[in-house]
């Protein structure tokens, strides 16, 4: 049964890597080197080579890393790593949790080690080459102790309790791990932006003037009380421009980069701010929120049923069962079951953002959230022609040439 499983693993990476790989030669295959008539009046000619040339170069990258990736998982199941590490874990201590807890510290860490070069590459090369990077080597090496300590803390935390459950109640430790996950999952929703992000970044709030003047009135026009916008040097790693609404009732927050502010026109930010608005108005953070509670809920009900099986420990490698190496091997066989669930919360979250468009178009002007979305891809050196299937399996938001002809019908 172990073999037929450790098989089963091989096959569905295999095949990841295959549809990853076609999807992104459909995507170049749409690559052209004169300007598309659709995309004339948004790129010009130098402009848009120079996006084509970032899209070629990121998908030179983006085989390297995956083949790389698989090449590493795959070296590590066939000469048995996880059930190596585990014995490694095992020889420090008999305790279940402290076993799991080095066991994912030492995969977790060696394999970040193995992808530095990669990051290092992708931060320092690329992104530097197009004029992206304002990142330091000291902001890039504190970033990475950060979420070090970030990922030992909260993982660690939630490992560890999950752990306790299935020791505690059995098979029932889906529930109570359930009620557990929920709890930091809405938490995380409402005090991210005020306990995270400030370990990375400076949150100030934004300063009186023109644009606050043009937000406050929008926001009075449109019945919305926001009382928190943030601005974030988000200058200090890159010249990218984001904007992003956090927060649920008194604590919701709008964070807008100090890039954004830098690129637009202030009506263009308030088109920006009324699209994250939109979200919020039409309920889609909160039903957002609930739908990921019940996948949580569904995927450890899956787990349930399956963690015990001592089978899945030895499709590892390792004859000595245990929760951590199920985890592991539930991990790969969900990841079909995880790739559809993405692709159906992918189309949802597609058909939100064109009724947050609409929102912000009915509410403001369509023109400013055009001209925004446009001068925004433009800078970022976005693809803006994507194969269609490639959009359909990659992307949470429709193409900017879609919702700029979806806003067309509201000006």
């Amino acid at each position: 049964m172990q073999q037929l499983i450790f098989y089963f693993i091989i096959g569905i990476l295999i095949f990841d890597y295959a549809l990853e790989q076609f999807l992104d030669y459909l995507n170049a295959t749409k690559r052209s080197s004169t300007l598309p008539d659709e995309l004339k009046g948004i790129y010009d000619e130098e402009k848009y080579k120079k996006s084509q040339e970032y899209d070629k170069t990121n998908h030179k990258f983006s085989i390297l890393t995956s083949s790389f990736n698989l090449a590493l998982i795959l070296i590590f199941l066939y000469f048995s790593g996880f059930a190596f590490v585990d014995e490694m874990a095992r020889s420090f201590t008999s305790n279940s949790i402290f076993i799991a807890l080095i066991f994912f510290g030492i995969i977790m860490f060696a394999s970040d080690i193995l992808h530095l070069p990669f990051n290092i590459y992708d931060t320092f090369v690329i992104e530097e080459k197009f004029g992206f990077n304002k990142t330091s080597v000291r902001t890039f090496i504190l970033d990475k102790i950060k979420g070090w300590f970030i990922a030992v803390i909260i993982g660690g935390g939630l490992i560890s309790l999950i752990i306790w459950f299935y020791n505690t109640v059995g098979n029932s430790f889906w529930i109570y791990a359930w009620i557990a996950v929920s709890i930091f999952m809405v938490f995380m929703t409402m005090f991210y932006t005020s306990i995270i992000v400030p370990l990375f970044n400076k949150l100030n709030p934004l300063e009186d003037g023109e644009l606050k003047t043009e937000i406050t009135n929008f926001c009075d026009n449109a019945e919305f009380k926001l009382d928190n916008v943030y601005v974030i040097d988000g200058s200090k790693r890159s010249t990218k421009a984001n904007a992003y609404f956090s927060g649920l009732g008194k604590k919701k927050k709008i964070v807008l980069f100090d890039t954004l502010i830098e690129k637009l026109s202030k009506e263009e930010i308030v088109a920006v701010l009324a699209h994250e608005i939109g979200h919020y108005k039409k309920k889609h953070t909160l039903i957002s929120v609930f739908t990921s509670i019940l996948q949580t809920g569904l995927t450890l009900y899956i787990l349930s049923l399956f963690v015990g099986n001592p089978e899945l420990s030895k499709a590892l490698g390792s004859e000595i069962p245990s929760f951590h190496l199920g985890l592991i091997t539930f991990g790969f066989l969900y990841s079909p079951i995880s790739t559809i669930i993405g692709l159906f919360m992918n189309i949802v979250s597609r058909k939100n953002e064109y009724a947050a468009d609409q929102f912000a178009s009915q509410q403001y002007k369509g023109i400013y959230l055009q001209n925004a979305l446009k001068n925004l891809s433009v800078h970022n050196l976005s693809n803006l022609t994507p194969h269609p299937w490639y959009v359909f399996f990659n992307y949470s938001h429709p193409t900017l040439l879609q919702r700029l002809k979806f806003i067309e019908k509201f000006k």
